[in-house]
């Protein structure tokens, strides 16, 4: 059993080796896990200057770290297509980010820029950001500054409407809505700023939440990382030296990877066949039946279609499988007990799913987490 799944795997990857890459020109390869990467600014929205000792500015410096993110992507992971929201110095707007990443159905969005301390501070270090709010005076000022290119726009009183930071009402609508790409997006985030702490051997101020439109209207697991302060001279010039550059290039990719082999590649190794026990649900001290949902533990999601058996999940039985366009996912378990589906939850983590979670639907239709829990429980 186990050499006849290794096998086709071989061929293909074997095959997917000699397919050369091609720019984002062209759509995604049907057959591939889709990274969207998105070079801050660009074009008259240079984003920030530093120290003004350079000639480049941020745009600069995230366009030569996305570009060869992606070139180390695309020559090491050819399982993966890589996509960009810009290839040059052009001024893509935030509206036309999102939409691109959402239009190429991206399985993943890493948005790429430097940080900077206004009046010239001493800050430095790494941070990576997810979407949610936060009270936090310093990070308010990041995404007031990343949010800021709107207002280069043409129309962006019309084309912006419905964003408003500073409503709360608004902004929990829109995290609420992404809600089951949250844990995914953190995941990533730590493992980045795992990377830059460990192998970069930089300074890293943590994964935080904050409210940016890229990652606010792309409907996938979505970062965005500013990889340093150009307002810290020494920051400055690590960031625009090529070493400093390949340290922080060779960091995003080895997080990347690990989040890649985590969500996708991890679900097509050969798995041991385990002794087959009947199938029995966990029992829970308490009950919370929530009429008309259906609680899942999304598991995993590979653009190979697999077995719901067992043994491709490590010995997990009550395996359902979704297309969603390119990408199959996998779910452990169905009940409308919202206890009992955490328990799913901790099993299924326990088994090595670490970044499992708890999807609803509701008279057959998905919905969010919070949308569900809403409904009355018996």
């Amino acid at each position: 059993m186990k050499t006849n799944y290794f096998l086709p795997f071989v061929l293909f990857t074997i095959l997917l080796t000699f397919t050369a890459f091609k720019s984002d020109a062209k759509p995604p390869k049907a057959d591939k896990f889709i990274i969207m990467i998105d070079p801050g600014h660009g074009g008259r929205d240079t984003g920030t200057p530093g120290t003004k000792r350079y000639r480049t500015t941020e745009k600069d410096i995230a366009l030569d770290v996305s570009l060869a993110l992606g070139k180390m992507i695309t020559d090491n992971m050819p399982h993966v297509e890589v996509l960009y929201t810009r290839t040059k110095d052009v001024f893509p707007s935030l509206n036309d980010r999102a939409n691109k990443a959402n239009t190429d159905k991206a399985d993943l969005f890493i948005s790429i820029h430097c940080n900077a301390q206004p009046k010239g501070g001493s800050a430095y270090g790494s941070e990576t950001y997810v979407l949610g709010t936060t009270k936090n005076q310093q990070n308010l000022e990041v995404a007031k500054r990343e949010n800021s290119v709107i207002f280069l726009e043409d129309n962006y009183e019309e084309n912006y409407k419905d964003f408003d930071p500073n409503s709360p009402e608004s902004m929990i609508g829109l995290i609420l809505s992404q809600e089951e790409y949250l844990e995914q997006s953190i995941q990533l985030a730590n493992y980045i700023e795992t990377e830059f702490q460990v192998s970069a051997n930089r300074k890293s101020r943590g994964v935080k939440q904050n409210v940016f439109y890229v990652l606010a209207y792309t409907y996938m697991p979505s970062v965005l990382v500013e990889l340093g302060f150009l307002t810290n001279k020494k920051e400055e010039d690590f960031l625009n030296s090529k070493k400093g550059k390949n340290i922080m290039t060779k960091s995003l990719y080895n997080a990347v990877k690990k989040y890649v082999d985590a969500r996708v590649k991890n679900d097509t190794q050969d798995i041991a066949i385990l002794v087959d026990q009947p199938y029995v649900e966990k029992p829970s001290a308490e009950t919370r039946i929530i009429e008309g949902v259906t609680f899942k533990v999304q598991i995993a999601a590979s653009s190979k279609q697999l077995e719901t058996k067992p043994y491709n999940f490590k010995g997990l039985k009550d395996i359902s499988r979704e297309k969603n366009g390119r990408i199959y996912k996998y779910f452990y378990g169905q009940t409308s007990d919202y206890n009992v589906i955490n328990t799913y939850k901790n099993e299924a983590k326990e088994k090595g799913y670490k970044s499992a979670f708890i999807v609803a639907y509701k008279d057959g239709k998905k919905v969010s987490l919070a949308q569900a829990l809403k409904s009355k429980a018996n």
